[in-house]
């Protein structure tokens, strides 16, 4: 990509060391970031992981190179920090597609529902939620809740089929999907199963059922990491954004990782163009500026911080739904 005129002759990387150390910030990279991003970050993992570990640095500043829900995360969790993201029009499909407003609505359609909300969507709609979870605790979380409850999952639709499956429990979905987990082609990952027989597929719940099917291994982003680490053989199949391979390679050096196929048989489909939107020419102006950066309204932190304890209370397994006092969340 070429340089900014404006940034002509400038050593980014070492801008962003000396900004790093002037700001007393800590970088944050989820692991779908370009690998330049990650291998300078001072932490790479998923969005909640994240904005935890920088919550208990003493940084006063945050740069989180992800999307925008997740800096609104670690926002919501550091409120006394400044959340920088490196371009504001890093967003998410599944934020997209589900509204604060017709989530609001879509509540009300169900009035004895409590919603369980994935990480995957805006601090408003984290407000209007009862538990947020994430793709490695939603199935705990989910077995907490009694039987009979009759529980709306949001925004997406595939992890919310998965967990139905799975648990045998009857889900009140949002329709919401991964643009980029959706586009795997299962025509074309059989093709690839083929030519690589007895490579096993680690999958993110994200994808659509007819990927899962095929899958060995069905977990989050680091669950899947932690797979590639594990599994026996020197081949495996990887169903998520691709840039994870990155962190797989740099850890098992003598093992191959493939990302799974689009419908046009490669993967650059399969790259999410919102977490490309970060580059480090945009980090550099982050730290420089402090801008574009994250602020919340206090009422609606706090209520979207309600939904995230429950979620922390309730993954530690100490306090169950029931412990956490009225639950009902209405749209005011």
């Amino acid at each position: 990509m070429e340089q900014h005129p404006s940034l002509k002759g400038v050593d980014i990387r070492a801008e962003i060391e000396r900004l790093r150390r002037e700001r007393n910030a800590v970088i944050l990279a989820h692991y779908y970031q370009k690998p330049e991003i990650q291998d300078l970050a001072d932490f790479v993992g998923d969005s909640l992981d994240l904005s935890r570990k920088a919550q208990a640095t003493e940084a006063d500043v945050i740069a989180f190179c992800g999307v925008r829900f997740m800096a609104e995360t670690a926002k919501i969790l550091s409120p006394q920090k400044i959340v920088v993201l490196p371009d504001m029009n890093a967003g998410c499909s599944l934020e997209d597609s589900c509204p604060p407003e017709q989530f609001a609505a879509f509540r009300s359609e169900h009035p004895d529902a409590i919603a369980l909300t994935y990480i995957n969507c805006s601090a408003a709609v984290k407000a209007l939620s009862d538990v947020i979870v994430t793709s490695s605790s939603a199935e705990k979380i989910l077995s907490q809740i009694p039987k009979d409850q009759p529980i709306i999952f949001g925004p997406d639709r595939n992890l919310g089929g998965y967990l139905a499956r799975k648990t045998g429990r009857d889900l009140i979905l949002w329709p919401g999907v991964c643009i980029v987990h959706e586009a795997f082609s299962e025509t074309e990952l059989l093709k690839l199963k083929a030519q690589y027989p007895g490579a096993p597929v680690a999958a993110h719940p994200e994808c659509p059922p007819v990927i899962l099917d095929h899958a060995d291994y069905v977990g989050s982003t680091s669950g899947i990491l932690e797979f590639a680490k594990s599994f026996d053989g020197d081949t495996l199949i990887v169903a998520t954004e691709p840039h994870i391979i990155h962190q797989m390679e740099k850890a098992l050096p003598g093992k191959h990782f493939i990302g799974a196929p689009g419908a046009d048989g490669n993967c650059n489909c399969n790259i999410c163009p919102y977490m490309a939107l970060n580059t480090m020419e945009k980090l550099y102006v982050a730290l420089r500026d402090l801008e574009p950066r994250i602020e919340l309204e206090e009422q609606l932190r706090l209520k979207a911080k309600k939904s995230l304890d429950a979620m922390l209370a309730m993954a530690s397994g100490t306090v169950g739904l029931g412990d956490l006092g009225p639950r009902k969340v209405t749209g005011d």
